[in-house]
């Protein structure tokens, strides 16, 4: 398969329903591509709810032995299994991520043979849930609420849901190293109370046990804000280390007064080393942190600029960002790419805490705004992120929903839209994004 920078990844879930596989995929998935890798997730939910036929909406299809409903259940998931198969032999595609339940031992031997004789490299990833309140929360909050019940009562669809459940926990097996020792797996027990790991091998493995390590479904919000206006963008200067204008230091006032109002439950607040995000901070008296990995993209030999002296001194470098603002790097400096790769402990972070303000600067903020979105490459650099905004980020089960709050004091405008050329590429980005949005299912 060639070298193994370059190797295939195959990801298999394995669990009961309600056991929040869906939500591991998602998230593994959105960090792969956040990391670059084309990564892709193939449901068993959503081909079965497109089965034409009311009896795959209903528990029998899980409890039947009548052959012909059990030859189209297994006709369906090794139809999704194939079509992974399919995708990873595309040139683009890095890692496929099986989002079945995969509950016996002999399916997942069936699995990891086929997917081995690819050539793939074969992780597992195995939810076990023991608490019953987390359970019962996944059932109420996103089981019940999917297309299959979407004309039943919500007494008569959870009885429903219980008896496919309980078809699936008559045959479940659980991974285990007498019988399965040689794969590669991770045990996620109550989401991270406990984790088993085996023959964990490689870059992609290992940061996927990294991510998953420090998840946590705690609710909690986290906040965005760019710095107060400097004086950097009053002149329409890139880069630098100036303090804020007159206007930034009244929105660092508003910041404070508008959190002071709300009272987010033991509130950590991140800065940069900037002095621009740290005189935002300064009225704060919670909890601070200063990472210079939040620090704004490195501008290089074009820091302090303005753009179009930019344009003019380096019209090549000029042109180049414009075409790839995602990868292109200033001479002796930064690319949003490389912002990516020095965000990561700083994701890792986030998802460990509770409630947290960071206050940071444009292409950082863009960059995890991408993550939390699953916003690609293509129209990352483009995000907007208004000065003197705040940005409220609320994890759900499958995504993160985002408010905008104008503090409502002017600054500046520092949005630059993108080039004719560029702004194609995002809207293909787009159109392929959309169809392969993960929704919520059963399986």
């Amino acid at each position: 398969m060639g070298k193994e920078s370059e190797r295939k990844h195959a990801v298999i879930m394995v669990g009961l329903p309600a056991r929040g596989k869906t939500y591991i995929a998602s998230k593994v998935c959105r960090y792969l591509k956040w990391k670059g890798f084309p990564s892709k997730i193939f449901n068993t939910g959503r081909y079965r709810q497109d089965l034409d036929t009311e009896l795959a909406r209903k528990h029998d299809f899980f409890t039947s032995t009548v052959p012909d409903v059990a030859n189209i259940r297994k006709k369906m998931i090794d139809q999704v299994l194939e079509d992974m198969v399919e995708w990873l032999k595309t040139e683009q595609a890095r890692v496929g991520i099986y989002d079945a339940t995969s509950i016996t031992r002999e399916r997942r031997k069936t699995v990891y043979e086929l997917l081995s004789k690819e050539g793939f490299r074969v992780f597992f990833i195995e939810s076990v849930c023991e608490d019953e309140s987390i359970i019962q929360a996944n059932i109420e909050q996103v089981k019940l609420t999917l297309p299959d019940y979407a004309h039943m009562d919500k007494q008569t669809a959870a009885e429903d849901f219980k008896k496919r459940l309980a078809a699936y926990e008559d045959v479940y097996e659980e991974i285990d190293l007498d019988h399965e020792g040689e794969y590669s797996f991770l045990r996620m027990i109550d989401v991270n109370r406990q984790i088993v790991c085996n023959k964990v091998n490689g870059y992609m493995q290992t940061g996927i046990v990294y991510l998953l390590m420090n998840v946590h479904i705690v609710p909690r919000t986290i906040y965005f804000s760019r710095h107060g206006e400097s004086q950097f963008n009053v002149a329409g200067r890139i880069g630098g280390n100036s303090g804020l204008s007159p206007r930034g230091l009244q929105y660092a006032k508003a910041l404070k007064t508008y959190m002071g109002e709300i009272k987010p439950e033991n509130l950590e607040v991140w800065t940069s080393t900037m002095l621009r995000t740290i005189m935002t901070a300064e009225h704060f008296t919670e909890c601070k942190r200063e990472w210079r990995c939040l620090e704004e993209i490195d501008a290089g030999t074009c820091d302090g600029l303005t753009y179009e002296e930019i344009q003019e001194k380096f019209p090549d470098e000029f042109a180049n960002r414009d075409e790839d603002k995602f990868n292109y790097r200033y001479p002796r400096g930064e690319s949003y790419k490389d912002i990516i790769t020095r965000l990561e402990p700083v994701l890792m972070e986030l998802e460990r805490a509770h409630n947290v303000l960071l206050v940071s600067h444009q292409a950082v903020l863009r960059c995890l705004l991408s993550y939390y979105l699953d916003i690609p490459p293509e129209e990352l650099p483009y995000v907007k992120v208004p000065l003197h905004t705040l940005l409220k980020l609320t994890p759900t089960a499958y995504g993160c929903n985002v408010e905008q709050i104008p503090l409502k004091i002017d600054a500046v405008v520092t949005h630059r839209p993108p080039s004719q050329k560029a702004a194609e590429k995002a809207e293909t980005a787009m159109k392929v994004r959309d169809e392969d949005a993960i929704e919520p299912t059963n399986i």
